[in-house]
């Protein structure tokens, strides 16, 4: 299993692992019914405790999509929630699933400029720039513009995943997205480390995301190769 160690504020081990096989139940790589290897392989090929799988395990089996059998073992359920903190990450490695993480470029607060569309209340806004990853496969980059209405996003709390922070740190749940998908180029403040150098074209994601109230809270703009991920929607 590969934590991104070097963020302290990174999603336990074990709610990682829940993560990654909640993608793959989603992106059809484990479907229902099919029965899970030994716990004690499966740890292994994770390179974690079998106490810390079984964490794992548990997760999925109060969200009703794992059946442990005594004497059998561990089956996917499709039949459960998919509730997930990834629910709305839409970017799957090509094979499909893929667990996401991020390396934080830079947090800012600012006036909002003049290009960024209307959302919000406020003229003030967090501004997040992210490198994003599937495993270990860099895959995007991305600005995310948080409303200062909603709060203002702190740096040194950050994990992974920026709307379970939204939750535990400022005390609210994005509960709908709508994405614009088209082709841009990469800004010029891509990271040399990417896998396309700024100006290259990319494919493109514009989001805008709500809360409660009528007006988005968020809005944020991926910028990701085409080559290494794939945008993926599911309707069921």
């Amino acid at each position: 299993m590969t934590a991104n160690s070097r963020n302290p504020n990174a999603l336990p081990i074990y709610v990682q692992i829940a993560e990654l096989l909640i993608r793959d139940i989603a992106a059809g790589r484990l479907i229902d019914g099919e029965r899970l290897p030994p716990e004690r392989d499966m740890a292994a090929n994770l390179n974690v405790s079998v106490g810390t799988l079984r964490k794992s395990l548990a997760e999925l089996e109060k969200k009703g999509m794992l059946e442990r059998i005594q004497g059998s073992g561990n089956y996917i359920r499709e039949t459960g929630t998919q509730n997930s903190v990834y629910a709305m990450f839409r970017l799957e490695l090509p094979e499909g699933g893929g667990l996401p993480r991020a390396d934080i470029l830079s947090v800012d607060h600012l006036e909002k400029p003049s290009d960024l569309p209307e959302f919000g209340t406020s003229p003030k806004g967090s501004r997040v720039r992210r490198m994003r990853y599937l495993n270990d496969t860099i895959i995007a980059v991305e600005e995310i513009w948080l409303d200062d209405s909603a709060g203002k996003v702190d740096q040194a709390l950050l994990s992974d995943s920026l709307y379970r922070y939204y939750q535990q740190q400022l005390g609210f749940w994005i509960t709908r997205a709508e994405d614009r998908v088209s082709v841009r180029a990469l800004p010029a403040w891509t990271p040399a480390t990417f896998t396309k150098p700024a100006g290259e074209t990319a494919g493109y994601i514009e989001r805008f995301s709500w809360s409660e109230g009528p007006e988005p809270v968020e809005f944020s703009k991926t910028w990701f190769d085409p080559d290494r991920a794939t945008y993926v929607q599911r309707l069921k």
